[in-house]
This record gives structure tokens, C-alpha cells and sequence, in this order.
């Protein structure tokens, strides 16, 4: 994979230089001999983050393959030095050369690379990976050690910034991860994370988490750092380049999230085309028996490669491990993009179509069904054949970057999508220990509307000895929804024995949804980056003004339920230390302000409308960056008014607050050449506070277990060139399913085994065969509790197969 970092603060540096440097000769021109001297600091450590920290201060373009910084250091680099001799010192005993294509870009290379390839590119027929951008603010860090993360996250206003110097606890997935474990949507990328816990019954049409505890509706997912645009119920992968998990509350760094999230966000990356042409198509298996494929395509056009197109989709259909189940979901996205000298611009536009037929469903809890049943056979399928749901998303995003100077850059991106869903299913409502339910059967139909944009402006400047990096943003969301869920009819049946019954006449009811929320949310934020003592302090203080009007209607009356206009400025102060350079010592405080939680579909006051929450959360944790493998050890407090469906009532309201309280340790890299870890284990606490008249104050907090531990592993082995082992456990302690504590699920473990094979084709041409198997013991077992959403089901074992051609 090869490597572009360019510094941040851009500004009128050329990315035309990009392609330029890639075609170089073997003697390119050298860098001015009358370069200007700048004051460099960069500390003995990791190559890479030199490299990253070199072009940063230097403002420089440095490209290279991802191989050449593997286990390399640098003995560090200080003084009035200009760019030639910055590199040349950074790079002293690490064995490499480099060359200058320009004033600002600089090719590094391995002077021993076979046939002469003096990038270091894959030699003959070597397998070469998709190009990486990066570019400070909107392009694409390069991935860590083992490739499997990135080294840095997009954090919202302040940019792509280096793990080790970011004040969170924040990771971000690759699309090697993606395609190498096939994940097929985002919850099946999210299960790589121990703070975050799927709360959807599995392998569903819709996804639904919670993030330290705290519920992240599905529709909170941002793409490209603008919220309201990802499909509402469930986003495919197929045109997802990165993953980002920002673990706590980010509204001052993101904006409001449209559905209140506040315990974290996840950002959808989405796919550019790189330097090299690419052309790849897979084919693949799930069980039962669904069959599919994708394709993406991307190239590049101009004098200097300036130009860039790439369209991906996939599509797959057929029966799922449960018995009865058939998923269909088709993707297709076209990204376009323009790199001159001082603007870059971009468009995505985003189709997807995904249909369940008779589709699994969480299951809810009633009052005095103590203790909650046990679990039925992951197989069984506790709808009817005529059940389904179906739902449509498109989605667009532009996006522009000017550099007015060579300090100071302004940006816009605007954003829409529509969706729309039709669903006929039912809502199971235990109603004893033995698992005996009634149901009830909704036809519910839904549609989304949503515009949201942003636009801002960067500036780097010095105040004497302190470096600063400013941003200032506006950006707003409007997203007007209607829901409505009638009961269509009622039946009794159990978990263990479901039985069938007629579809009943629907022709009285309507498909479509009136309007029955609407909200505008706005917001100004300001942020000042202050870096001192050769970055190892570093300071970062923001605030953002947040407004948020609300109303809300009944979806069968027409009569006004909510109207809300409330504002509030949040801050955020955020600190790193660095007393070595492998070492980072962190922590934050941040307060939220978000739209307040609509009533979900089943309850009794379904599309109700509440007001806006607040929430604060404080951090502090320490990371460090072995070289080749990286941990973050973070403890933290998130406090936030708390959203809870009644099991008597069935009435969804507001009832106090939950402090949830943790510590948690992330790990991922290579251990070994060969062997990669990816995962961590969370501790949480989670107590219900503030409660009415003090009925359930002290009581834990619903679905947050004590225990959450996801770690897996990855081992190259030695017996069979291109052969990759790979194994994941997930365990879950037990959680509690009510607010008295009455009810509560048992823990549950999960084992995945798999396997990858990559070879080359006589045309030199990759091919990668990719086996693996989700829940190879085929546990059944509750997977998660939830305020809203009931219980979740674990899926049964699931074989997913593919083949990945190259062209």
C-alpha cells in the first residue's frame, strides 16, 4: 500500500503533486537549494509517527509504500533546518532514500528494492493494495501496524488527527478489516470494539448499538462527518473505505446527532479512487443459502491525475441461518473527486435497497415475567411467513476546499438523503417465565427526509512559542420524519413452539405516513488547537453554540404534541502530554446537548416527541505506541437523562438519569510479524439516578454489563505462503432488562474461526479466498438488553465464504 501524508495547513500546496511524484524517473528534481530554514522538532521514536509529525511542521507531501516504515525508528530531528535536511536527518540509519519531485513532495524509498523499483512498489507480479490520501483534514491516514486501524481519526472540526494525539479514546477501522472479516454491515465491523454492543437481534434490517452504555440510534451514524445522511435502518459496507468509533460524547467536536445519541458516534468514511487503477469483484456466500456479489472500480484522469471516479455496489439475496428468514440487500455508490492546486471537491451519491422477508425482531418484556425465559434455539424463526420489511435509501454529499493562503483554508459540505420503509411484523411481549407472548402485528410505515451541511475555515498561526491550529464551523441538520404503527391484529403463541396464523385484510390501512416530527438543529463552534514545548503539550479548547427546535404530531390525530426551542452552549477542553514520544497521557471534559428521543414504534405513544438532553462526560486514560502495536488504557464518567419504555404500560418517557462509569484497555497492531490482536475488554458501571419520587435511584442501569471483551487475533502462518488464521472471542456479562432490577439475561460468550488465502494468477493478478464461521458453538442466547428496544437475539452459527478477484 502506498503512502501519501501531507502535512496539515495546506493551504496553497499543490495535491497535482500527488500523481506527479508517482511517475517520477529515478533522478528526480532536487529541493530548492535557497529553501527557507524553519524551526523542526521531531523526537527519536516510531518512523512513522516522525514521518507524520515531519509533515506537519514542514508542510510537506512524503510518499512511500506502507512497507518501508515496518520496524523502523528514527534517531529524531531538531533545529532551524530546511525541508531537505529535515528528511535527511529523520531518515539517517533507517537505510532509506528519498527524493524530491517538487519543493513540498518527497518520494521515499528503499534503494535495495528488487528490479530497482525505487518506490519500493511490489516488484513483477507483487500484490499491490489500494492507495491511501492523506491529507491532513479530508484525506485518509495511513493505516498502523498489521493494517487493520488507521493511525489517525477524522475528530469532527479539528480533522484527522494522530491517535497518540488525540484527548479521546477513539479508533478507526480499515476496508481491510471490512473485507477481510466480510462484514456485511456496520454492527458486523462494530463487534471488533469492546465498548460498543449491538442491540438489534443480529444478521436483522436494522442496526441499533450502545456506546459506553448509552444508546446509538443506527440513524446517528454520520458519513463524512455530517449526521442525518447514512440509510436509516441498516448501513451496508460495500462503499464504507473507514470505520470511526469516537467513544463518548463528540456533539462539540460532530454536531447534534438527529436521534440524541450522546455515549458516542461512529463516521463512515466513504470510498475515493486512488492513484492505481483498480478494478476487483467478489463473489460470495452466506448461509443458508445467499449468494452475491460486488465490484469496485475506480481510475483516475489528467494530465497530472487530478481527476478521480469510483463506483462500487454489491448485491446478495437468499435464505438466512434462521429458519424461515431471507435477507436482500443491493449497494451501489459513484464517488467523484477533483484535487487542483488550492481547491479539492468531491461528490458521493449512495443507493441501497434492503428487504427482509419474515425478518428477526427483538422481543419485548412485560411486567412480572420474572426471571426472563431462556433463550429460544438461535434457529427458530418467532414470525410468519408473511412478515417483512422493506426499506429504500439515496443519499448524496458534496463537498468543496479552497486554500485562500497558505495558512488558512475554508471549507463547505452539504448533504441529503431520503428514505423510505414499510414494515409487517410483530412485537412479541413475554408474559412468563416458560416463554408463553402475546404479540401484536404493526404495519408501520416510515419516511425520513434529512438536509444537513456545514461550512468553516481552518488557520494555523504561532503566538510566539505556541503553535495553533483554529477552526471555526456553522453547520445544521433539518430532518422531518413520519411514523405511523397501527395493530393490524393480535395473537398469543411461545418462543419454543411458534405457531402460524393467517395474514390478516390490510386494506384498510394505510402504506404511506404523515408528517409526525420535525427538527432543525443548529450550531456554531469555535476550536483552538494549542500545541507548546515540541508538542509534547497540547491543549485543545472549544465550545459550540447549539440550537434546537422541535415539534412534534400525532400520527392519527394530526395534533401537535411537542414544540421545543431550547440552546445551550457546550465546551470541551481536552489535554495531551506527551513526556516520551511513545506516550500519551490524556484526558477531557465534554458536555452535550442533542434532539430529544422520539417514541419507538411499539410503545403506546409511539412518535411522541421529547425534549432535548444534556450530558457531560469527564476521561482520562494513557496511551502508548509500542512501534508495532499500540494500547489505551481510558477511565471515564457519562451522565445523561435516560429514555425508558415502561413494561406495564408500554408508555416510552423520560425518567431520570443513568451515570455509567468505566475503564477500558483497547489493543491492536502486530505482536509479531505474523500475528496481529485487534480488540480490548471494557468495565462499566452503570446506575440509575434522579428517578421519580427516587423509586429506582442506585439501581443498575439497564443493558450495561459489568464485563464487555472482544479480542481477536490473526497468525500468518509459516507452513503455507499467503495462508491467514484468524479467531475472535466476544464475551458478555450479565445484564439487567428493567428498571426495578427484577429481570435480567445471563452472559454469553461467542467464538468466530476463519481463514484467508491469498495467490497470485498467472497474470500476476491477486486472488483471495476468505472462509469464516460466526458462532462456531452455536450458542442461543440473549445478546443485549435495552431501554427501547427489549431483548436482542443472537444469531446461530453462519458460514460466510468469498473470492476476491483482482483485474
Amino acid at each position: 500500500m502506498r503512502r501519501m501524508i501531507v502535512g496539515a495547513g495546506l493551504a496553497g500546496i499543490s495535491l497535482l503533486a500527488c500523481a506527479t511524484a508517482l511517475q517520477a524517473q529515478t533522478t528526480p528534481a532536487p529541493a530548492p537549494a535557497a529553501a527557507a530554514r524553519i524551526p523542526i522538532t521531531v523526537p527519536a521514536g516510531p518512523l512513522e509517527s516522525g514521518l507524520l509529525s515531519l509533515a506537519r511542521q514542514a508542510n510537506l507531501r512524503l510518499l512511500y509504500p506502507s512497507s518501508l516504515t515496518v520496524g523502523r525508528g528514527t534517531p529524531g530531528v531538531s533545529g532551524q533546518l530546511s525541508p531537505d535536511q529535515a528528511v535527511a536527518r529523520l531518515l539517517e540509519g533507517t537505510g532509506l532514500g528519498y527524493s524530491f519531485t517538487s519543493p513540498n513532495t518527497v518520494r521515499i524509498f528503499d534503494p535495495t528494492a528488487r528490479n530497482g523499483s525505487e518506490t519500493g512498489a511490489p516488484a513483477g507480479g507483487g500484490i499491490a493494495l489500494d492507495t491511501i490520501t492523506v491529507d491532513g483534514e479530508g484525506g485518509l491516514p495511513a493505516p498502523y501496524a498489521g493494517g487493520q486501524v488507521a493511525v489517525a481519526s477524522r475528530l469532527g472540526i479539528l480533522g484527522n488527527r494522530d491517535f497518540m494525539d488525540a484527548p479521546f479514546n477513539v479508533v478507526t477501522y480499515t476496508s481491510e478489516t471490512i473485507k477481510d472479516q466480510q462484514a456485511r454491515s456496520v454492527a458486523d465491523v462494530t463487534e471488533n470494539d469492546p465498548s460498543v454492543r449491538a442491540t438489534w437481534a443480529d444478521a436483522s434490517y436494522s442496526n441499533q448499538f450502545y456506546i459506553r452504555g448509552f444508546p446509538l440510534a443506527n440513524a446517528d451514524i454520520s458519513v463524512n462527518g455530517l449526521y442525518g445522511l447514512v440509510p436509516y435502518q441498516m448501513a451496508g459496507t460495500s462503499w464504507v473505505e473507514r470505520l470511526e468509533v469516537l467513544k463518548g460524547p463528540g456533539s462539540m467536536l460532530t454536531g447534534m446527532p438527529p436521534q440524541g445519541s450522546i455515549g458516542g458516534t461512529i463516521n463512515l468514511t466513504t470510498k475515493r479512487a486512488g492513484d492505481d487503477p483498480l478494478t476487483q469483484f467478489t463473489l460470495g456466500y452466506i448461509s443458508d443459502s445467499q449468494f452475491g456479489g460486488k465490484f469496485d472500480v475506480s481510475r483516475r484522469f489528467g494530465d497530472e491525475k487530478q481527476f478521480g471516479v469510483r463506483i462500487n455496489g454489491s448485491y446478495s439475496n437468499g435464505d438466512a441461518p434462521v429458519d424461515g428468514q431471507s435477507n436482500e440487500l443491493g449497494e451501489v455508490a459513484l464517488g467523484l473527486d477533483y484535487r487542483g492546486e488550492r481547491v479539492r471537491l468531491s461528490a458521493d451519491l449512495i443507493y441501497q435497497k434492503n428487504y427482509a422477508d419474515n425478518p428477526v425482531r427483538p422481543v419485548y418484556l412485560r411486567a412480572g415475567a420474572v426471571p426472563v425465559p431462556q433463550a429460544p434455539d438461535a434457529s427458530t424463526n418467532l414470525g410468519q411467513d408473511w412478515f417483512y420489511a422493506d426499506g429504500e435509501d439515496i443519499l448524496g454529499i458534496v463537498r468543496g476546499e479552497v486554500d485562500i493562503t497558505d495558512n488558512v483554508t475554508a471549507y463547505a459540505t452539504v448533504g441529503a438523503r431520503r428514505n423510505d420503509f414499510l414494515g409487517l411484523y410483530n412485537f412479541i411481549y413475554l408474559t412468563d417465565p416458560v416463554g408463553n407472548f402475546t404479540a401484536n402485528v404493526y404495519l408501520q410505515p416510515t419516511y425520513v427526509d434529512t438536509l444537513t451541511g456545514e461550512a468553516g475555515v481552518r488557520a494555523n498561526f504561532d503566538t510566539g512559542a505556541i503553535r495553533h491550529e483554529l477552526t471555526v464551523s456553522a453547520s445544521g441538520v433539518h430532518n422531518e420524519m413520519g411514523v405511523v404503527a397501527p395493530v393490524v391484529a393480535t395473537y398469543s403463541s411461545n418462543i419454543y413452539a411458534p405457531t402460524p396464523f393467517a395474514e390478516p385484510d390490510l386494506s384498510g390501512y394505510a402504506t404511506s405516513a404523515p408528517k409526525t416530527s420535525e427538527a432543525t438543529l443548529t450550531s456554531l463552534a469555535i476550536a483552538d488547537s494549542l500545541y507548546a514545548f515540541d508538542d509534547r503539550v497540547q491543549l485543545i479548547l472549544g465550545a459550540r453554540y447549539q440550537n434546537v427546535v422541535q415539534e412534534g404530531w400525532n400520527g392519527t390525530t394530526g395534533l401537535q404534541t411537542a414544540d421545543y426551542d431550547e440552546s445551550a452552549v457546550t465546551p470541551a477542553v481536552g489535554l495531551v502530554l506527551k513526556p516520551w514520544q511513545n506516550v500519551s497521557l490524556y484526558a477531557n471534559y465534554i458536555e452535550g446537548l442533542s434532539q430529544g428521543p422520539v417514541a419507538p414504534a411499539g410503545s403506546a405513544n409511539v412518535g411522541e416527541t421529547f425534549a432535548p438532553l444534556k450530558s457531560k462526560q469527564m476521561e482520562a486514560g494513557v496511551k502508548v505506541d509500542f512501534g508495532q502495536f499500540a494500547t489505551t488504557l481510558s477511565v471515564f464518567q457519562i451522565e445523561q437523562p435516560s429514555g425508558v419504555l415502561d413494561t406495564a404500560t408500554n408508555i416510552y418517557s423520560i425518567d431520570g438519569e443513568v451515570r455509567n462509569r468505566g475503564v477500558e484497555f483497547n489493543v491492536f497492531g502486530e505482536i509479531t510479524p505474523s500475528v496481529r490482536v485487534l480488540g480490548g475488554v471494557t468495565f462499566m458501571d452503570g446506575v440509575q439516578t434522579e428517578t421519580a419520587n427516587g423509586a429506582y435511584d442506585g439501581n443498575a442501569a439497564i443493558g450495561v454489563p459489568d464485563v464487555q471483551l472482544n479480542l481477536g487475533a490473526e497468525w500468518d502462518t509459516p507452513f503455507i505462503e499467503g495462508l491467514t488464521l484468524t479467531g475472535r472471542l466476544i464475551y458478555t456479562s450479565s445484564q439487567y432488562a428493567s428498571l426495578d432490577n427484577a429481570q435480567s439475561i445471563p452472559d454469553w460468550t461467542r467464538v468466530d474461526l476463519g481463514a484467508r488465502y491469498t495467490f497470485e494468477r498467472a497474470n500476476g493478478k491477486p486472488v483471495t479466498i476468505r472462509a469464516s464461521v460466526e458462532n462456531v458453538f452455536d450458542e442461543s442466547y440473549w445478546a443485549a438488553a435495552s431501554s427501547s428496544f427489549g431483548l436482542a437475539r443472537g444469531a446461530p452459527r453462519t458460514v460466510l465464504l468469498s473470492t476476491t478477484f483482482d483485474f
